[in-house]
């Protein structure tokens, strides 16, 4: 009976010790807690009651409860089963980003590293339309690739395989498509809704 319960007591040192790995494995994904991280553009999300939801389709308008997550805002990355979690450091609010990786060329780790950043964006160095246009969290007739991106997030790669495309497809919601085309001077000269 003593050996009974020596096995079983060692069983369960060894059952709490590999929860206790499991709880804090993969809480921050992305960078060592003492790093700094930033949203390196907006994410659209939709919030409903204390839950916030965003999409590698990087829906841009969800509807109702439509809320941007601004760039530039601190961050950590947080695991999750259907993608990750973005916490925003300063208000403690979590996205839940769905994350498909059968639909995407890249892992999350990869996917990561476009839409965070180590250090904010100078947001000064941009145009007055791209700086309108980040603020809104909307494409605008001249605004540059680069302030499109910022404000309407990294166009998901299984409908824009390259940023150098002439045309960037966002989708709107679940069912909706958008797509910013731009010319040859690189500045958005059509939106089709």
């Amino acid at each position: 009976m003593r050996r009974t319960s020596i096995v079983k007591a060692i069983g369960t040192l060894m059952l709490i010790a590999l929860l206790g790995a499991c709880a804090t494995t993969g809480d921050e994904m992305a960078a060592a807690p003492d790093q700094p991280l930033y949203l390196a553009n907006n994410i659209h999300t939709q919030v409903r009651g204390d839950e916030a939801k965003a999409s590698f389709s990087n829906w841009t308008d969800p509807g109702v409860g439509h809320v941007i997550a601004p760039v530039n805002t601190p961050v950590a990355i947080e695991s999750w089963r259907r993608g990750f979690i973005i916490r925003d450091k300063d208000s403690g609010r979590r996205i839940f980003f769905e994350y498909d990786s059968r639909r995407m060329p890249m892992s999350v780790d990869e996917y990561l590293e476009k839409i965070t950043t180590a250090t904010p964006i100078p947001l000064s160095a941009f145009s007055a339309k791209d700086r309108k246009g980040i603020a809104d969290g909307k494409a605008y007739i001249g605004m540059s690739r680069d302030g499109v991106r910022i404000a309407l997030g990294y166009p998901a790669p299984h409908e824009t395989p390259s940023l150098d495309s002439d045309t960037w497809i966002y989708w709107k919601n679940r069912w909706d498509k958008k797509a910013v085309e731009f010319g040859p001077d690189g500045t958005v000269r059509k939106i089709v809704e």
